[in-house]
């Protein structure tokens, strides 16, 4: 009597460049400057923010200016970017520069950075580890459009692409977080502690879809938050 024995193995494979789910506990390391590496977010769908909290864990030893967070859209490549100078300071710009905030300057350690803003009074606020900024105002009455793309890495100079690697990011991000309000400012520290539960109800480091190309690491990032 003659017996079939039939196994399936089962093998998961990672490529780069194709489209993964959720980097719950995982953080991007961009290891070195170049005009091709990036990390794209795809986002619960929108039609346009009157109101936004951006979320992120970065730290970068790079002594010149670069971008932390880049939206782009058809209308403008800076309709939402959130970007570093060398001198310490964070600005937004919403198509232009809206506020600026003199900070200091990063470094090795990580640290949680967050950056409000609403259409309404055009209130701008910055976080630094749970610590809030003094307030400023800009774009008042303005939207953020919808259908755009969200890029970790590099700044847009066009939708999707038009990267300049002297603007490229090289460091480590992680958390990041896009919400279509402002959080209390409870919120935001604990979110600082690693202990706020409800991921951004646009972008969700844990759940969102991502795509990355260039030379990219994905590790755990082994934060143990009590």
């Amino acid at each position: 009597m003659n017996y079939f024995i039939s196994i399936v193995f089962m093998v998961c494979i990672y490529l780069p460049g194709s489209d993964s789910a959720g980097l719950e506990g995982k953080s991007v390391i961009f290891g070195k400057e170049t005009s091709n590496s990036y990390v794209r977010l795809f986002p619960s769908p929108f039609t346009e923010l009157t109101a936004f909290t951006v979320c992120l864990r970065a730290a970068s030893e790079l002594s010149r200016d670069y971008s932390l967070f880049s939206y782009a859209t058809s209308r403008h490549d800076n309709e939402l970017l959130i970007w570093y100078s060398a001198n310490g300071h964070i600005a937004l710009y919403l198509y232009s520069n809206i506020a600026e905030f003199s900070l200091p300057k990063m470094d090795a350690l990580l640290r949680h950075i967050c950056v409000t803003w609403e259409s309404k009074e055009g209130l701008v606020t910055i976080w630094v580890n749970g610590k809030r900024s003094l307030q400023k105002i800009g774009r008042k009455g303005w939207v953020v459009k919808g259908s755009g793309q969200f890029i970790l890495g590099q700044e847009q100079d066009s939708v999707g692409g038009g990267f300049d690697k002297r603007q490229s990011f090289v460091g480590e991000i992680t958390d990041v977080h896009v919400w279509d309000c402002v959080l209390e400012a409870r919120q935001i520290e604990t979110a600082n502690e690693g202990c706020f539960s409800t991921g951004g109800n646009i972008i969700n480091w844990g759940t969102t879809f991502y795509k990355s190309g260039g030379i990219v690491t994905i590790k755990d990032n082994n934060d143990c938050i009590f």
